[in-house]
């Protein structure tokens, strides 16, 4: 950026691909938010802002005259880990319509997101009003709780597959989390409703919960997933210890990747060991790196396959 003789900085960038982009000040050497944007991405790892770029025609995270549904702050409560965050997306028409039951999709965070980072940074309620409008994706209730297990667990742990933290948060994601939404909600409770799909570390979290709980979902999605090579057998072991069975009892088993992601490599080498076993999975490899700009599209694309028949 340039000052002007007003003292005014600026600066001029493109063309710019529409999308919705991260973007910070450097300051003195301090990374800050812009004081003057509400849009702000929620992470606790950095401070950012948020800005659109719109273009000739709406995308499919792009606000539109469709019927909306509603996103809801909520709040329940974990023994162990105390009073804990949930932001739960109910499709156009929930509250009007008081007998259907709808399936849920229980919808992860990356490392240091938060809860919210999928309805402010991933849009994933108006992806999913878009896609409901056009008949595209079914009807669906989303839950995006927030992903670490803290105060058991540091925030400063590291990744959300930490061994660690898949115990406690397995724990409350189990006993916690999925009885207050079927206490509360109106959903189908049977695992071929209920599907599973995350980022990053949140992706680990998924394969881990998804992958040695049968009784978990049937559609399990991982947006590159957070896993080291070392963990393998270990937090796959119940589905490599049988995987005839594995197939049979997933509807879905999808995996998304950029080719310039960090973890392009070691997800790669995962669905090496995927088909060794003969465990049938669905493969996405898209362009880019480790961005929410894939996961718009890595739920955009799943969405439109869950809980219709395979």
């Amino acid at each position: 950026m340039t000052k002007d003789s007003l003292g005014v900085w600026s600066v001029t960038l493109g063309p710019v691909k529409p999308d919705i982009y991260p973007y910070h000040f450097v300051a003195d050497g301090t990374s800050v938010a812009d004081p003057r944007n509400s849009a702000i991405f929620p992470n606790e790892g950095f401070q950012s802002s948020l800005v659109e770029i719109t273009g000739s025609s709406p995308l499919v995270h792009t606000l539109q005259n469709v019927p909306h549904g509603t996103v809801s702050w909520r709040y329940y409560n974990s023994p162990e880990l105390g009073t804990r965050p949930v932001v739960v997306y109910t499709p156009p028409g929930y509250e009007k319509d008081n007998k259907t039951k709808f399936p849920v999709l229980y919808l992860l965070h990356g490392s240091s997101d938060t809860e919210e980072t999928w309805t402010k940074v991933g849009r994933a309620n108006i992806i999913l009003d878009n896609l409901i409008a056009q008949g595209k994706a079914k009807p669906m209730i989303i839950v995006m709780p927030y992903g670490r297990a803290f105060p058991a667990i540091s925030k400063s742990s590291g990744s959300l597959r930490n061994w660690d933290n898949l115990q406690e948060f397995k724990k409350d994601f189990l006993n916690n989390l999925i009885p207050f939404i079927e206490r509360n909600y109106r959903v189908n409770p049977d695992r071929n409703n209920r599907a599973i799909a995350g980022f990053s570390g949140g992706g680990g979290e998924t394969l881990y919960l998804g992958l040695n709980h049968p009784e978990l979902a049937a559609w399990i999605c991982g947006f590159a997933p957070g896993m080291l090579k070392e963990e393998f057998e270990r937090n796959n072991a119940v589905a490599f210890a049988d995987p005839a069975e594995t197939n049979k009892r997933l509807k879905l088993f999808w995996i998304g990747v950029g080719k310039e992601d960090f973890l392009y490599g070691v997800v790669q080498e995962y669905m090496d060991v995927l088909k060794q076993k003969d465990i049938k999975h669905e493969t996405f490899i898209s362009d880019g790196g480790h961005t929410w700009m894939n996961c718009k599209l890595y739920l955009t694309t799943i969405a439109q396959k869950l809980f219709k028949p395979q």
